[in-house]
């Protein structure tokens, strides 16, 4: 029998759905809440690793995974000169294993449909448009109001409710995200054939300047910069102050200019980070995903951790018969040195770009992908 009988999830990303997946799938009562009027609403291309894709597997929806993104097994690095000259070509590792891709990139709308669709399928009971306003823990249970001032009991709450987890602050935690100093454009696009995986550009007026393909006609790309204020920019602003930055870069870049039209498709986002250096619990309430830890994607390893947080927690309260403190140390023990070593490691990288150094950032990478190749 599983250690609990009915669980909340609070949040509708990755780390929420692929949680409430593998506990419905064990017979576990799951409602998931977000506040969002529709998950999948939001968003432009996302990077999955094979560490990634190994989870995503377990939940039984890597065919539909695949079926909707762009597998690729090399990385690019270019020349920000006038011709883009491709400088190396690294082969990944498949951090999945040898019959999963090494990476596939997708539309992030499309991958959080296809969770929450496989969610329902398990008997999840999702509702968006609403979540938690108070949790109060009685002993073996959560108390839970919520916003239309219903209160449900749960054995177990999962606060994967993102970065500003109101999970978190809900506990006690006071740990906020804290800025790295760096900012990155982004931009959804139709897919010129010249782009076939991710490419890399280091230097120029950008820190790093790349792009993903997330299905066979589209990609997104990305420009980091010195974090700024780009509140006031108007969509059509934002996409000439885009489209200008890439001027410096060519190669495939040149193409990508020409469908970077659509100014409803940019957005702007500043790197933060944290992470709980700790239990990721209290109580009969824990945190996964990016409420539990954050990092700049410059490893592309934010969902894949916290895909890996959900199915390590959902394996142990499955596993075990009761909530207690030998499963929460396995817990911890699990998650927080990998996720810690994650965040660190992008971390360092942004560092370097920050202080214009040149790091060892292929032997950085390759530290990482040796890591999380070993399942969690």
């Amino acid at each position: 029998m599983p250690a609990v009988r009915n669980v909340l999830v609070v949040g509708g990303g990755a780390a929420g759905a692929a949680a409430a997946i593998r506990l419905a799938e064990g017979g576990v009562a799951v409602d998931l809440v977000d506040l969002k009027p529709d998950v999948a609403a939001l968003g432009s291309g996302i990077t999955l690793q094979g560490n990634a894709l190994r989870v995503l597997r377990e939940l039984g929806v890597w065919e539909r995974v695949r079926a909707q993104g762009a597998a690729f097994d090399t990385l690019g690095l270019r020349a920000p000169d006038p011709a883009g000259t491709l400088l190396a070509e690294l082969t990944d590792l498949r951090t999945g294993g040898p019959d999963l891709p090494a990476t596939l990139g997708m539309y992030r709308p499309a991958l959080a449909r296809i969770l929450i669709e496989r969610a329902t399928e398990a008997g999840v009971r999702v509702r968006f448009g609403t979540g938690p306003t108070s949790l109060v823990q009685d002993g073996e249970t959560v108390a839970v109001t919520f916003g239309d001032g219903s209160l449900f009991r749960y054995d177990l709450v999962i606060g994967a409710d993102g970065i500003r987890s109101w999970t978190r602050a809900a506990i006690g935690i006071t740990l906020e995200p804290q800025p790295v100093g760096m900012g990155i454009w982004r931009a959804f696009t139709s897919r010129p054939a010249s782009v076939t995986r991710t490419d890399l550009y280091y230097g120029g007026p950008c820190h790093i300047a790349g792009y993903c393909p997330t299905g066979p006609d589209t990609l997104y790309a990305y420009l980091v910069e010195d974090v700024q204020d780009r509140s006031g920019l108007t969509p059509e602003q934002a996409l000439a102050t885009m489209r200008d930055l890439s001027g410096a870069y060519h190669g495939p870049w040149d193409d990508i200019r020409e469908v970077l039209t659509d100014p409803r498709r940019v957005n702007y986002t500043a790197f933060e980070s944290h992470v709980l250096d700790g239990p990721w619990h209290r109580g009969r309430v824990v945190l996964i995903g990016d409420a539990a830890h954050s990092c700049p994607p410059t490893l592309a390893q934010g969902a894949a951790q916290a895909l890996e947080d959900a199915s390590v927690l959902t394996e142990l309260l499955l596993r075990d018969h009761e909530v207690n403190d030998d499963a929460w140390s396995e817990f911890t023990a699990r998650r927080l040195p990998r996720a810690r070593a994650v965040v660190e490691a992008s971390l360092q990288l942004t560092r370097w770009l920050l202080a214009r150094e040149r790091g060892d950032v292929p032997g950085l990478m390759a530290r990482i992908a040796h890591l999380v190749a070993d399942p969690a």
